[in-house]
């Protein structure tokens, strides 16, 4: 052994060690004053699309709400036609029968003006038949036929109507006769004569 001499050691309190705690807390401070900073760039940056715009009600914007499109829009299938349940047919009303009022009773003057050209034309006619035959008497008796019908469809004056309606008959008979004759190839003088007398009589029954 060395007779160098040994430190004499002694027991000394040891030194505190520096307290971190400051150290802590700044960094605490700063960790969260860089969250506030980035909540608060957060804020401004991002988009508020969700936001409602000043002025507008609370409740979700349209374009942010689910919309239907057409395609899928259910239409309501159309209810049945209801089919009306046949009405009885009404009875047909029985529309009452008018008489047509009467036709005004023409004057003497008026018929006589109305029949004078058939009448006139009698004579001429009867003329022709005595002295032709055949198929040019037979020609002239049906154009004095359809004369003596139009004197017959004539409505005469109320004072003479029944003796013009006799007269008429009978001039027509008459025709009717000589036509036979004529066809049979007889003499006509006899139905010519009667023919012209009761032409003559109509004639003197409206003054002519």
């Amino acid at each position: 052994m060395t007779d160098e001499p040994q430190p004499d050691l002694r027991w000394a309190p040891l030194e505190p060690k520096p307290s971190n705690r400051g150290r802590v807390w700044l960094i605490v401070g700063l960790v969260i004053a860089a969250l506030v900073i980035v909540g608060v760039l957060l804020f401004f940056l991002l988009p508020r699309a969700e936001s409602p715009a000043p002025g507008a009600s609370g409740s979700p914007s349209p374009s942010a709400s689910p919309s239907v499109s057409p395609s899928t829009t259910q239409t309501p299938a159309p209810s049945p036609t209801q089919t009306d349940a046949p009405q009885p047919t009404a009875e047909p009303t029985m529309t009452p029968i008018t008489t047509p009022p009467p036709v005004a009773d023409p004057s003497l003057d008026a018929f006589r003006a109305q029949v004078q050209g058939w009448l006139d034309d009698a004579p001429t006619g009867l003329e022709i038949v005595s002295e032709t035959s055949g198929q040019e008497a037979l020609s002239v008796l049906e154009t004095l036929q359809s004369d003596a019908q139009r004197l017959a469809e004539t409505a005469a004056p109320a004072s003479i109507a029944s003796s013009w309606s006799a007269g008429v008959s009978s001039y027509s008979q008459k025709l009717t006769e000589l036509r036979s004759a004529v066809n049979s190839g007889a003499s006509t003088e006899g139905a010519v004569a009667a023919a012209r007398a009761s032409a003559d009589e109509l004639r003197a029954l409206v003054g002519l």
